[in-house]
């Protein structure tokens, strides 16, 4: 329970004046105790992020160095050729962006590119996607679309809000290893979106890639615009940094100079090995003490702004997909993580705190406030009260009744909602990840579980594959479940079987005689 005491209260409050950001932890678990019996582990985190940015392998499974604070920090790039690389791909986005804006780079059949399609998925959509929502502005520059999975409606629906328009969009595909089957899948359907309508896809497109992949290859073939590098040091939930993320903020305007400045701002004082003066330990100290270290508790994030409403979905993939690990360093099965989930303050107490407050404890909650209400005059709804002042009230609220019943909360708050300040809250909690998984032993760089669903996914697709081949064999004749189980070898799979052949059928590509579930018989069309 918090204090009333000012200067016990100060004791839990990390403040920095000059950067106008605070973390208060007064009403988390006194973790003076822990980061005294845990003294050992915190220098060893400090000590293997030492070695990280000095471009040590600090992924051993895939034996890469992780390299996206130097993102942020060219010179401590450890080799020349990855600094004046960083630095290189940062010019090039300027002059691209530029001769975007000023109208010397356009489509062969418009006067300028009035709309940008990004096509990526997971890293490589989340954080342009939310930037581009806390940051645009009536005169953003340009209008952004994303196509972020591999479904057909979701396709055409972003298409159709296009329109018309599609001869001045620029688009942006963004893989770094070239095969990710959900962006190949969008490309080739945007490509014949283009075709149909007698554009060149080439002349309309970058993207985003490693040199020598797939899909660099494949740019390269059919003349696409330019080639942006991702590099094989930056995995993507941290590619924000890199031309994935800075490309789309500068085509929407953003300073990119204040975004990476930010991120290097909270980089230095995150340096700090002072655990007590080290806001990302702080944080990572109280996810520990909230979760046991075991992921007891629930991430709930909160962010009492509508700018900054996609970030619970960027922070829950950079939380989720680094620290959800079965094994740790030493192979021990551990089964940790930290589930994060959340919207926005005050939309989502509606919806989520009447549980929250009285139901089980099983969350702790992160409140975001933004000092900053809006640009301009502060329009008073009542006698001295305006609309802001309302938020933070109901931010006020909201956690002294999480409080009122024994839940931890803790608060960060940020000056406003800038590049230079989204530059910082997404390299705090970059780093506070990076401390979380040194202090339970976990590889925080790797992805173990969306591999196996990948390979598992490709599997599926090979079975319906082989399915088809049967029911092709012999167009007049039907099939059940059972016996095309057994003619495919999956006696154990029926239910997948079942999957695959409704899906067919819903899509008129194969049909069945409309008798129930356990009598069904399949057949192609003839």
């Amino acid at each position: 329970m918090p204090t009333s005491d000012w200067n016990c209260y100060c004791e839990k409050l990390w403040d920095h004046e000059s950067l106008k950001i605070r973390l208060d932890l007064s009403r988390m678990p006194d973790i003076r105790p822990l980061m005294e019996r845990m003294s050992p582990l915190i220098q060893k985190a400090f000590t293997e992020m030492v070695s990280l940015e000095a471009g040590g392998i600090a992924n051993p499974d895939e034996n890469r160095q992780v390299g996206h604070y130097w993102l942020r920090a060219p010179k401590l790039a450890p080799s020349s050729e990855q600094r004046a690389s960083i630095l290189n791909a940062i010019e090039q986005v300027k002059r691209f962006a530029k001769a975007v804006h000023r109208g010397d780079m356009k489509p062969p059949k418009a006067e300028r590119f009035k709309h940008f399609l990004l096509l990526g998925i997971g890293g490589s959509a989340l954080g342009p996607q939310w930037l581009y929502d806390a940051l645009r502005s009536a005169d953003t520059p340009i209008q952004a679309h994303f196509i972020d999975n591999t479904d057909p409606d979701g396709f055409d629906r972003t298409l159709d809000e296009i329109g018309d328009e599609l001869n001045a969009t620029l688009v942006i595909v963004t893989s770094k290893s070239g095969g990710t089957q959900e962006t190949r899948n969008a490309m080739h359907e945007v490509d014949a979106a283009y075709r149909s309508r007698k554009l060149n896809f080439g002349q309309h497109a970058v993207v985003i890639t490693g040199e020598g992949s797939n899909l660099y290859l494949h740019a390269q073939s059919i003349g696409m615009i330019d080639t942006f590098p991702i590099w094989d040091w930056v995995g993507g939930r941290t590619s924000l940094f890199s031309p994935v993320g800075l490309l789309p903020a500068a085509l929407l305007g953003c300073d990119i100079d204040q975004l990476l400045a930010g991120a290097a701002a909270m980089d230095e004082v995150t340096r700090n090995q002072d655990a007590s003066q080290n806001p990302a330990m702080l944080l990572a100290l109280s996810w520990f003490a909230a979760t046991n270290g075991r992921g007891d508790r629930a991430m709930v994030l909160l962010p009492y702004k509508d700018r900054l409403g996609l970030y619970g979905r960027y922070i829950q993939q950079l939380v989720m997909e680094s620290l959800g690990k079965e094994l740790d360093l030493e192979s021990r099965v551990v089964n940790q993580g930290i589930a994060v989930y959340g919207n926005k303050g005050s939309t989502d107490q509606h919806a989520l705190v009447q549980q929250l407050r009285d139901g089980p404890d099983d969350f702790f909650m992160t409140f975001i406030e933004v000092l900053k209400d809006r640009k301009g005059f502060a329009f008073a709804i009542e006698d001295n009260v305006t609309s802001g002042d309302h938020l933070l009230g109901f931010l006020l609220g909201t956690r002294q009744a999480l409080t009122e019943n024994q839940h931890m909360n803790l608060t960060i708050t940020l000056p406003d909602v800038s590049p230079h300040s989204l530059g910082m809250l997404v390299a705090w909690f970059e780093r506070a990840v990076s401390f979380y998984a040194s202090l339970v032993g976990i590889n925080a760089y790797h992805q173990p579980g969306v591999e196996a669903g990948k390979r598992a996914a490709a599997g599926y697709i090979q079975l319906q594959q082989q399915l088809l081949q049967v029911l092709s064999k012999d167009p007049s004749k039907s099939w059940d479940i059972p016996t095309l189980a057994q003619e495919l070898h999956i006696q154990t799979q029926t239910d997948a079987l079942f999957y695959l052949l409704e899906h067919l059928v819903a899509n008129e590509r194969l049909k069945h005689n409309g008798a129930s579930v356990l009598t069904r018989k399949y057949r192609t069309w003839t």
